[in-house]
């Protein structure tokens, strides 16, 4: 099993989250992005570069990725696509998301899009906070931990 980052807007300090993880439990994990991203050498850490263009990386990964793999993602239509094809999604704030939790979130993401495309002015997300950072680290343990049970 791999983890899959969709990295063009994934936080430095989840990164280097990923990486450490990466080297501690030799877990393979693909930053897909489309831009170069710097990653320190190690076999266990790798970044795809794909071209410019809407959903590009988002395709990427989908078409990459395997049943139980784990993708780290905001993006929750990318989040979606994972977990129908037997993924965990994970986003860079800890949220876990899942089968039961998605399609409301997709609601609410079509809803927000709408006031925007209505001219409404809406908050973009809130900086990482510290609390945020160590649920996303909780649930990537669980992820690895249930990986190492099923090796």
């Amino acid at each position: 099993m791999k983890i899959w980052v969709d990295a063009d807007a994934c936080p430095v300090v989840i990164k280097e989250i990923l990486f450490r993880a990466a080297v501690r439990t030799q877990t393979q994990v693909t930053l897909v992005a489309n831009r170069r991203i710097q990653t320190p050498p190690s076999p266990f850490i790798d970044c795809v570069q794909v071209s410019r263009g809407f959903d590009v990386a988002d395709n990427e990964i989908v078409a990459r990725s395997a049943s139980g793999d784990l993708v780290i993602t905001s993006d929750i239509p990318l989040a979606d696509e994972a977990i129908s094809k037997g993924c965990v999604a994970l986003s860079p704030r800890g949220e876990l998301f899942t089968s039961e939790n998605i399609k409301g979130r997709l609601n609410m993401r079509d809803f927000l899009e709408t006031l925007r495309s209505s001219g409404i002015q809406t908050a973009g997300p809130n900086a990482l906070s510290a609390r945020e950072k160590q649920a996303f680290g909780n649930q990537l343990d669980k992820w690895l931990v249930a990986r190492q049970r099923q090796q």
